[in-house]
């Protein structure tokens, strides 16, 4: 078969050490594929393969249960030219809003609203102020408090950013939590950009509200619209991460969307699914080998 017969590429990552060659091996014999590459060996690698297996999806739960996951996609224009992430739960472990309201006193109220709706099962922007109104009175200083002792960076997440930009790509956090923890969670991992909503302070006290219009699914497939326009180039040429029902949008409009250990709802609907790999599976995607990395 000539190589360019070959059109789509099927990518495996596990765990480091974690990905058996015989498995890689026996799958790509399975399906008819090329050769394999080893991206990082026992942890990643890539082959291509003419058409998509009938039994894909259900390959893919097998593997799954195996920690071990199974991308299929097309093998050109892979490497893109922007990337486009959400923060809360995807770029860092915590969702912000979950922290403050556990210093506030009501953690579990708001938590329970908060996994309701990034499964979503309720209305993003309701659901925000809802819980946004439960912080009311909160001190502000609260947030500064929450960034130092509580906020913990997603593994691979600066790699990711910095090998890409290395390599001339836009980064940009676009998330529904707030400006407050953005900026400093964007510099902290490198982005170019960040979007966010705003809390409101009055006298050094959160007032329980959220400055409008808020940022939520349709403002972030306006944003990837937007930036990419900026950068005169197609949402083709954008790869986007996320893990809540708010994603999907601009997980369904990039060109490689990928639900990063989501919610059930989201990983039924998105384009793509990493459960098992870090930040560092979106490089595996684009065919970036680990010895390509940049540590920043």
């Amino acid at each position: 078969m000539h190589p360019k017969d070959l059109r789509l590429i099927v990518t495996l990552i596990a765990c480091p050490g974690c990905l058996d060659p015989a498995l890689v091996e026996a799958l790509r014999n399975a399906w008819g594929g090329g050769d394999p590459r080893w991206l990082s060996p026992d942890e990643a690698a890539e082959f291509p393969v003419p058409d998509l297996p009938e039994n894909a999806a259900a390959v893919r739960r097998e593997l799954d249960a195996q920690s071990v996951d199974l991308v299929v996609q097309p093998g050109e224009g892979r490497r893109k030219r922007l990337l486009v992430a959400d923060m809360d739960s995807t770029m860092i472990r915590q969702e912000c809003i979950d922290e403050l309201a556990a210093v506030a006193g009501v953690g579990e109220r708001v938590a329970a609203i908060t996994a309701r709706a990034m499964n979503g099962e309720l209305d993003f922007e309701g659901a925000l102020r809802e819980r946004v109104g439960l912080l009311a009175g909160l001190d502000a200083g609260v947030v500064a408090q929450v960034l130092a002792e509580r906020i913990e960076p997603m593994p691979g997440g600066a790699t990711l950013v910095a090998t890409m930009k290395v390599a001339g790509a836009r980064t940009a956090l676009v998330s529904g939590g707030f400006t407050a923890f953005t900026g400093p969670v964007a510099a902290r991992l490198g982005f170019d950009t960040h979007r966010a909503n705003e809390l409101l302070i009055e006298d050094g006290r959160l007032t329980g509200r959220v400055a409008e219009p808020i940022l939520g699914r349709e403002a972030k497939i306006n944003a990837l619209h937007e930036i990419t326009a900026e950068l005169g180039v197609a949402p083709a040429d954008a790869i986007a991460v996320g893990d809540g029902a708010n994603d999907l949008g601009m997980l369904e409009l990039a060109g490689t969307g990928v639900a990063l250990h989501a919610k059930p709802a989201v990983q039924a609907r998105a384009p793509q699914v990493v459960n098992h790999g870090d930040l560092t599976a979106l490089l595996y995607l684009q065919g970036y080998a680990r010895d390509e990395f940049v540590t920043p």
